[in-house]
């Protein structure tokens, strides 16, 4: 055989293999994303983020007096929300370790499983809150002075199902605050009008989240853990949340005609309790299997529409 037909075929079997050696690294790493995306439920930012854009646009408008924040502010609120909201997610998965380990519903999340470290699991949390308070100061000085306090209520949150059946509202609040957050990251104070907004997403995420929390009753009585429909039952707790979410829309009222909002507002409300009402419409005491639908779907078109009919009014209003 010719030496260069030789040496052809050698080079090509050796960039063959190298090939197969970059797409498995690129496999590999890939996989790693997504069990990283998987702990921290990375999808799940739709919840809160919408209400955070929301805060900033009336911020903006009723703050500061221009039309919309810059770009620069945008970007870097997303950077801060996804930053605050990993380490918030992270912390809890290694709070609750064992008790995703010992209960059938969570056992197979990633640090239970192994698949990643608890190790790489408090380096990531680190990272991601120094995320966030890089973020808070490339906005203003307030933000960067109110990121550790942000920083403990969110790792709070992931030890109070052990001593309060109300671990529901705290959760409601980590997520609660990001309107008066994005409020103090365009105007670098705070109107009080935001609270009421930030009163509302509690009682929403509140609400869901105690819902969603009736399926774990069983596991929460052997393990020793506190939950509304613990202490209640699951009908109680539906009743718990409907009455949650009813005070929601009464607060979203409240904040559209405080700020003078046109019709959008109002019609992004009605549109709200309609898909609210449909969620509870969903899940009962005796047959809670359409109860993911109910989380997931629905909630994530609340927090999505409600920007979409909130920034709509600002776009209007005069």
């Amino acid at each position: 055989m010719p030496s260069n037909l030789m040496s052809q075929l050698y080079h090509t079997g050796n960039s063959t293999v190298n090939n197969r050696v970059t797409y498995s690294k690129t496999r590999h790493l890939c996989g790693y994303l997504l069990t990283v995306g998987e702990m921290i439920k990375f999808e799940h930012s739709v919840f809160a983020l919408p209400f955070a854009l929301t805060g900033a646009l009336l911020a903006a408008r009723y703050g500061e007096g221009l039309a919309w924040p810059s770009l620069r502010q945008i970007v870097w609120i997303i950077v801060a929300m996804v930053g605050a909201r990993s380490a918030a997610m992270t912390i809890n998965r290694i709070a609750d370790v064992s008790y995703d380990r010992a209960n059938p519903r969570t056992s197979n999340r990633a640090l239970a499983t192994g698949a990643l470290s608890i190790g790489f699991a408090w380096a990531f949390t680190f990272v991601c809150a120094a995320v966030l308070v890089i973020a808070a100061w490339r906005l203003n000085r307030l933000a960067l002075e109110l990121s550790p306090v942000a920083l403990v209520v969110l790792f709070l949150y992931s030890y109070t199902k052990r001593f309060t059946m109300w671990s529901h509202l705290v959760l409601g609040f980590c997520l609660g605050m990001s309107p008066a957050a994005a409020w103090i990251a365009i105007a670098g104070a705070l109107d009080s009008r935001m609270l009421i907004l930030c009163a509302a997403v509690t009682l929403w995420v509140g609400g869901f989240d105690v819902l969603y929390a009736c399926q774990d009753l069983d596991f929460d009585r052997r393990a020793g853990l506190y939950s509304v429909p613990k202490r209640f039952g699951i009908a109680r707790a539906l009743l718990v949340a409907r009455a949650m979410h009813v005070i929601m829309v009464a607060l979203l009222i409240w904040l559209a005609a405080s700020f003078g909002l046109p019709w959008p507002a109002w019609a992004g409300i009605a549109v709200i309790a309609a898909l609210l009402a449909y969620e509870h419409s969903l899940v009962h005491a005796n047959d809670l299997r359409r109860l993911n639908a109910a989380f997931f779907a629905v909630n994530g078109y609340i927090s999505l529409l409600f920007l979409l009919f909130w920034g709509a009014a600002l776009a209007v209003a005069r």
